[in-house]
């Protein structure tokens, strides 16, 4: 029996998934060449008006991106609300401005889930051998290879508010940078050349003495929420990072050197 027809099928099957590789690469491509229409930059710059602090290279990059998230990710609208394009705008731009200067990309999120305010969330919660079921009130969450969950009024909120080191989404983004290296734990894939024995130095020196703030009750500048765990700090020191860059790199400079090598960005000198 020849083996030409096999060959032949294998060649064919090859040169199929061949195609449609670099048919997917040049759409990229192309996507992050796009610029945003002037409606969507409207939206965009009204909306998340941080965008207007990025350097110019910077702001046509994010556009690229915003239309490259769009069309990877599928906004789904709960309990009735209706998802519109400038809800999609203002997360898409909140979500890629972590990654407007990186290499990295949110490669396994597909959906976003909307809700149109905080939503309830049921877990179970142990407590030696008895599990205590209770009602969450959330207002983001954020699972490895997705989904991600927002509450739209922070989002909006978050969005809107650009100073008052609070962003949902940010936030959430953050646990999906995290959560690339297989598990969220404060610990994300490091820019080339980043060395790991300095990062872990700075978070968890930076670390530590925020929690050390939050159980005295004494004020912080990051969120007393990253007290919680490694990778809930990392998320709010995201949100600092952008929302108040001069008062963290005041404050904790080597974890903002940290921050700013990760994401190749330094807000604190924006305009």
């Amino acid at each position: 029996m020849s083996l030409w027809p096999i060959f032949l099928v294998a060649l064919l099957i090859a040169g199929f998934f061949l195609y449609r590789r670099q048919s997917r690469l040049r759409k990229r491509k192309e996507l992050l060449a796009t610029p945003l229409t002037a409606r969507q930059r409207l939206v965009v710059e009204s909306l998340v008006p941080i965008v207007g602090r990025l350097p110019q290279p910077l702001r046509l990059a994010l556009e690229g991106k915003i239309n490259l998230f769009l069309d990877q990710v599928t906004f789904r609208g709960q309990n009735g609300l209706e998802v519109s394009e400038e809800m999609r705008l203002s997360i898409a731009a909140q979500a890629c401005i972590l990654i407007v200067n990186s290499p990295v990309w949110y490669d396994t999120l597909r959906n976003i889930l909307i809700y149109p305010s905080a939503f309830l969330t049921h877990r179970g919660t142990h407590d030696g051998y008895v599990v205590h079921e209770n009602n969450h009130a959330t207002l983001g969450e954020s699972w490895a290879r997705g989904p991600v969950i927002l509450s739209w009024d922070h989002a909006l909120q978050g969005g809107l508010d650009a100073e008052d080191g609070h962003n949902v989404v940010i936030h959430e983004f953050a646990h999906q940078l995290d959560s690339l290296t297989g598990q969220a734990n404060g610990i994300p894939i490091l820019r080339k050349g980043q060395a790991y024995a300095g990062w872990e130095k700075a978070m968890l020196d930076a670390y530590h003495y925020h929690v050390e703030r939050v159980e005295r009750g004494g004020e912080t500048l990051i969120d007393p929420y990253g007290a919680t765990n490694h990778e809930e700090f990392f998320a709010e020191a995201i949100v600092t990072f952008f929302e108040r860059p001069r008062a963290l790199r005041s404050e904790e400079p080597v974890l903002y050197a940290q921050l700013a090598e990760l994401l190749a960005l330094d807000p604190a000198q924006w305009n």
